[in-house]
């Protein structure tokens, strides 16, 4: 899924998804190396040395080391990541929260699209488009007038399930513009234990 990553992560372009358009992420906001997530501004809580990958807690192992170009590798639970000694004279906080967005954006191209695949076709309902992005102190967003639904890709700190709770949501608000009592039914009508996700992710919005 997303082990075995290796590639030159500030070279590469990070796109995000949508139906009809690849747009360019851009790399100056602040990505998520994150313990408890808390949003601040663009970014969360910042832990240099744990970073969540679909909610698994990881290691985060920093090596500089006489080669060319960044390499990022997760396996066993750890993040290796390797640069170039050049890097050294960069403060290492904000080189990990670059590389760390990165990653999040690759693996939300691949996860996203999934999930939101499943979704349509349990509750039969589809937004116009949508786009993965990052939101300012939100996980994801709606605008039920344009049909059209916005993911931010540090959501992928999160297990599956929880992601899938907050994109179910996002769908309900398709038929439902604003949090009824009929649209936690619906959602409690395709996730029965959906509250255990709205309790993890506290008070974060969505």
């Amino acid at each position: 899924m997303f082990g075995g990553i290796n590639m030159n992560l500030l070279k590469i372009k990070a796109t995000t998804k949508s139906r009809s358009v690849a747009n360019t992420i851009k790399s100056n906001v602040c990505a998520s190396i994150i313990n408890n997530p808390i949003f601040i501004g663009n970014s969360v809580n910042f832990n240099v040395r744990t970073i969540k990958i679909l909610g698994i807690k990881h290691n985060i192992n920093l090596y500089y080391k006489n080669v060319k170009v960044p390499t990022m590798n997760v396996k066993n639970q750890t993040l290796e990541i390797i640069l170039p000694n050049k890097y050294k004279k960069f403060q290492e906080e904000q080189i990990l929260k670059v590389l760390t967005q990165k990653l999040y954006d690759k693996i939300a191209e691949t996860e996203i699209e999934k999930i939101m695949e499943k979704v349509r076709i349990e509750t039969g309902l589809a937004p116009e488009d949508y786009e993965i992005k990052r939101i300012n102190k939100s996980l994801a967003n709606c605008n039920v007038e344009n049909s059209f639904i916005t993911i931010n890709p540090d959501i992928v700190a999160y297990d599956e399930k929880t992601i899938e709770y907050v994109i179910l949501h996002e769908f309900c608000h398709l038929k439902y513009k604003i949090r009824t009592k009929n649209f936690w039914k619906m959602i409690g009508t395709y996730m029965p234990n959906y509250e255990q996700y709205a309790v993890t992710l506290g008070n974060i919005a969505y």
